[in-house]
């Protein structure tokens, strides 16, 4: 998926996420300064997306619908999700792919409409996810830094390397 890089990292009870803001059309930079991460049920749950801006926002709406449906039980909506974007002719053809995370559980919904949960306190989607994972896994594994700074800076790292990513990077975080 040519579309950004979003990552989210655990560590020590705090949650982060950030992803980068260009947009990118074919082979042509659009824009510089998306916004592809968000808080949503009050502050307590973060949600990012890559692919489509479009699809994005749209599972971001279902996703939130889905949250206040389940008062906020972040597995219980992305399972909900899940199953509706496998059943939804609309949905199935939506290009996009979410992480979202509480303060114990860091959930990637993928664009099959498949739920992965991650082996580590690390999760990237997007073109240069395997440069933020691996950035934020190093990181977290020798160093001291808190999982905001982590997440940044691999975003950073990533937009180094990934050509569909750059350093304009949207970050939040819930403790």
């Amino acid at each position: 998926m040519k579309a950004t890089t979003i990552v989210c990292v655990r560590k020590n009870g705090k949650v982060a996420i950030a992803g980068d803001g260009q947009v990118t059309l074919q082979n042509t930079i659009m824009k510089n300064t998306a916004h592809k991460v968000r808080t949503m049920s009050d502050g307590k749950i973060l949600g990012g997306f890559a692919g489509s801006a479009a699809d994005g926002i749209t599972l971001f709406e279902r996703f939130e619908a889905s949250l206040e449906a389940f008062s906020g039980n972040l597995r219980r909506a992305a399972v909900e999700l899940a199953r509706g974007w496998r059943g939804d002719k609309v949905l199935r053809k939506l290009n996009a792919m979410m992480i979202v995370a509480d303060k114990e559980n860091i959930l990637i919904l993928s664009g099959n409409g498949d739920i992965l949960e991650p082996d580590y306190d690390v999760a990237g989607i997007g073109s240069g996810a395997p440069y933020a994972t691996a950035a934020a896994r190093a990181l977290l594994e020798n160093t001291d830094l808190p999982a905001d700074v982590v997440a940044k800076k691999a975003i950073e790292i990533a937009a180094d390397i990934c050509i569909y990513t750059n350093k304009n990077i949207v970050l939040e975080t819930i403790e």
